[in-house]
């Protein structure tokens, strides 16, 4: 007798012989979920979570992978997330690192033609020092961007927050003492007046001084009581570690950006108050522009900030720090630079005080 096996009719009208299991075999990635009142060989099969695998069939639980791994699409294999921070080598990190060095040198270049030409008219109007510090602050505030830059330690998450900080108080508080000099040194010519004895280099350092070593105080409070220190985020993105600073206390940085934030305002009100001075060439119509430049630059940085993550957070402050030095520096020393190198037919005493008379062509 021979018997056919293709011949043969089963149930239901099929040809192939009926498997006598209840569920299909569980692929690796999924794992078994017993059907409610069904026998233990009924079952579902399940897509393991986000962060577990299984690489075995039939398997009744997932294993989540290590910290510093995540699973694959098919959650089969653990693979290593990638680290993520602003380096150097990728093509963001060096535009931000060439254009902080590029705007370093140019108040250096501005300092050195200032010194060459100290003893003219508009070099020495309205506090020499107070200029020549004001430039090599504005060099350091190009500077400490590249701080921000580079895989974060220790040191640098340190550096990072209160460098910045103490250097562009630095700066604006070189601004202020100049627009209070400005004010100063216009009512003092009026007769009986009793700003005279405040005419000199003492109030413009005292009030550099005072309102630096504040941020200054500020800035070591915060590294004792709570110091930044690198973290390795890994909630942002799952597939990604990102290597950042904690700011150890966040009431700190807001506190430090908002004194930033205070001398600005009032530095932009006294000089908004002296802007109609007369005079030819007033500084404090500058020290308005470049306030509000400050300023609206900083206010449009908290948003962005907030709503970033990761290297383009970082970036984000970079980009404030730059734009708001270069609008300080070509606001309060580009008109100077016009002058001394360009119009030095204008670099009078006689201009200066609106008794002197020059051709504009």
């Amino acid at each position: 007798m021979v018997i056919d096996e293709h011949q043969i009719k089963w149930n239901g009208g099929h040809t192939q012989v009926p498997r006598s299991v209840c569920s299909e075999s569980c692929h690796p990635g999924y794992r078994r979920s017993n059907l409610q009142g069904q026998p233990k060989c009924c079952y579902t099969c399940m897509l393991c979570p986000n962060g577990e695998i299984t690489n075995q069939s039939d398997s009744n639980t997932c294993w989540i992978c290590p910290e510093d791994y995540w699973s694959n699409p098919a959650r089969n294999q653990c693979l290593q997330r990638s680290v993520e921070y602003l380096s150097f080598e990728e093509p963001l990190g060096s535009t931000l690192a060439s254009l902080s060095i590029i705007c370093t040198l140019i108040p250096v270049m501005v300092l050195t033609i200032f010194m060459r030409h100290r003893d003219t008219p508009v070099v020495k109007a309205n506090n020499r020092n107070i200029s020549y510090l004001l430039l090599f602050a504005l060099s350091l505030c190009f500077l400490c961007s590249l701080i921000f830059i580079g895989h974060p330690v220790r040191v640098t998450c340190l550096l990072r927050q209160t460098t910045f900080g103490i250097v562009f108080s630095l700066c604006i508080s070189c601004v202020l003492a100049k627009t209070v000099m400005v004010v100063i040194a216009f009512n003092a010519t009026k007769p009986n007046s009793n700003l005279k004895k405040w005419v000199g280099p003492v109030l413009p350092n005292s009030i550099v001084f005072i309102c630096t070593m504040f941020q200054v105080i500020l800035c070591i409070c915060w590294l004792t009581i709570s110091p930044p220190f690198p973290v390795k985020n890994r909630n942002v993105q799952h597939d990604k570690i990102i290597i950042e600073c904690d700011e150890g206390s966040g009431i700190a940085f807001w506190f430090l950006l908002g004194y930033m934030g205070l001398l600005a305002s009032v530095s932009f009100v006294v000089a908004f108050l002296a802007r109609k001075l007369p005079d030819t060439f007033n500084e404090a119509q500058f020290i308005t522009f470049s306030m509000l430049i400050f300023v609206s630059v900083w206010l449009s940085f908290i948003p962005a900030y907030l709503s970033t993550k990761g290297k383009y957070m970082v970036a984000v402050e970079i980009f404030a720090i730059l734009s708001s030095s270069a609008g300080l520096f070509s606001c309060l020393f580009l008109p100077k630079c016009y002058i001394i190198l360009l119009r030095p037919e204008m670099n009078t005493r006689e201009y200066l005080m609106g008794k002197g008379n020059v051709n504009i062509k």
